[in-house]
């Protein structure tokens, strides 16, 4: 996973303990979608680089925030995010 909107490859791995997750109530998935809502709300992340954190399709990752009542912002950086994605997965 790369630090939103740099042009990197590099991830750095999170160790989270099961104690942590099990005081938590929370699984592994849940804990990666909490993040990327978390970071998307805040504008940290582009709902692609979002979407990806949580290992959900951009559509199901759409439903999750209309689920929480979180808007969606979409201007110039998310366009440009996804035309990047496009290219890159060669469908465009």
């Amino acid at each position: 996973m790369g630090c939103g909107r740099y042009d990197t490859k590099e991830t750095m791995p999170v160790t989270i303990s099961d104690e942590v997750l099990t005081a938590a109530h929370i699984s592994e998935p849940e804990l990666k979608q909490e993040l990327a809502l978390t970071l998307f709300q805040q504008e940290r992340l582009t709902l692609a680089e979002a979407s990806r954190l949580a290992e959900m399709s951009q559509l199901a990752f759409q439903a999750l925030l209309a689920e929480r009542q979180i808007p969606i912002h979409y201007g110039i950086q998310e366009f440009r995010e996804d035309l990047r994605t496009l290219r890159q997965t060669e469908h465009l």
